[in-house]
C-alpha cells in the first residue's frame, strides 16, 4: 500500500478516536497488534473451524498445508457480476472476499493456516485505489505472522483459491461465511431483478425480459384495443406461458402507458405491454435465449414500447 494514503488513513483514524397504468378500455388495471480501524460493516464451505479449515487447505497426503504470505493486490477496481452485483477485484481481475468470523471494528483476521491456503489473504503494501474505490476506505491489519493484510471498510480482504479466472465468484456464500466484497466493505449483493426490464440483444436490439431474464413475446393474433384479448388458449399456453401481472414500479426501461394486466377467460391474470398480452416461450431454456422469435410467423420479441420486434409490416 502506498505510504501517502496509508498515512492519511492512519491520521484519520487517530482523529476519529480523539473526537470519540393507463388502462386499455377500462381493464384491470478483538484487534490484532498494529491493526488499523478504517470502519464499515459480508455459496458453501471449504472452511469449518476457524484457523483449521477443511479439505481445500490440505496437501496431497492430508497434512496441513502452510499458508503463504499475502499476495499483492495491485490496482483495485469495481466489477459488476450478474449474480452477485458490484464486487471489488484486484489488479488481475480476481474477486476479493470477506469472512464473517473476522471483524471490521476493530479490524481483525481469524483466517490462518489451512484456512489461509483456501482463502489467501491480500497484501496491503501495493494496493492502489482504482475506479470505483474510495482510498479512504483502504487500510491494513497485522496478521499473526507479522505481515500486513489489506482491509476494505475495515474488513480483511481475501482471494479464493478456486477462483482460477478473472471474474470468478465461486467463493460467494461458501460456508455461509464468505462473501464477495463491495466497495464499501459490505457484502456484495445484486439488486433484485425488476419484474419486467429490457436487455440489449445482439441480433434483435433492445427487448423486454422478465425477472428471470427470459425473453418476452407477443402473439400477432392477439388484440389490444379496445381491450386486450388473448388468442392463445388451451394447448397453446403449454408452449407460450402467460406473463403474470407486475406492478408498474417493478419495471425498468419500459414505457408505462398501456402497462397493465387483464383477466383472461380462464380466470388467469396476464400482463400487457402497450395493452398487448405478453408471454414467454417454453423453448427458451435459459436467460438470453430467443428461440421463440418468428415462430410460425406470428410470435415476436417485444420492444420497450410494446411493438413486435422484426414482425413484417402490414
Amino acid at each position: 500500500m502506498k505510504t501517502s494514503w496509508r498515512s492519511a488513513s492512519l491520521v484519520a483514524s487517530a482523529a476519529a478516536v480523539l473526537a470519540l397504468t393507463t388502462g386499455c378500455g377500462g381493464q384491470d388495471g478483538g484487534a490484532a497488534a498494529g491493526s488499523q480501524n478504517v470502519g464499515a460493516t459480508a455459496a458453501p464451505g471449504d472452511v469449518g473451524e476457524i484457523g483449521t479449515g477443511s479439505g481445500d487447505g490440505l496437501g496431497a497426503n492430508g497434512a496441513q498445508a502452510s499458508a503463504s504470505a499475502p499476495e499483492p493486490a495491485g490496482k483495485l477496481s469495481v466489477t459488476t457480476n450478474a449474480e452477485v452485483g458490484e464486487v471489488v477485484t484486484d489488479g488481475a481481475g480476481h474477486t476479493l472476499y470477506r469472512f464473517d468470523a473476522d471483524t471490521a471494528k476493530p479490524p481483525k483476521t481469524t483466517c490462518e493456516n489451512d484456512c489461509a491456503t483456501a482463502w489467501p489473504p491480500v497484501a496491503a503494501d501495493d494496493a492502489l485505489a482504482g475506479e470505483g474505490i474510495d482510498k479512504a476506505l483502504l487500510g491494513e491489519v497485522a496478521r499473526p505472522d507479522g505481515t500486513k493484510q489489506l482491509t476494505i471498510g475495515g474488513w480483511p480482504a481475501y482471494r479464493y483459491a478456486k477462483d482460477t479466472a478473472a471474474g470468478d465468484v465461486k467463493g460467494q456464500g461458501v460456508g455461509k461465511k464468505w462473501y464477495a466484497l463491495a466497495a464499501d466493505g459490505k457484502k456484495a449483493q445484486a439488486e433484485p431483478a425488476a419484474g419486467l426490464s429490457t436487455r440489449e440483444d445482439p441480433k434483435l436490439g433492445e427487448i423486454v425480459v422478465d425477472k428471470n431474464g427470459m425473453t418476452v413475446y407477443r402473439f400477432m393474433k392477439d388484440e389490444a384495443w379496445p381491450k386486450p384479448v388473448s388468442a392463445c388458449t388451451g394447448a397453446c399456453l403449454d408452449k407460450w406461458p402467460v406473463v403474470a401481472p407486475v406492478e408498474a414500479d417493478d419495471t425498468k426501461g419500459l414505457e408505462k402507458e398501456g402497462l397493465m394486466s387483464f383477466t383472461r377467460p380462464d380466470g388467469a391474470a396476464q400482463q400487457t405491454v402497450d395493452c398487448w398480452p405478453i408471454y414467454t416461450f417454453a423453448g427458451d431454456k435459459k436467460a438470453g435465449d430467443t428461440n421463440g422469435q418468428g415462430v410460425g410467423g406470428t410470435w415476436y420479441a417485444v420492444a420497450p414500447d410494446g411493438k413486435p420486434v422484426g414482425a413484417p409490416k402490414k
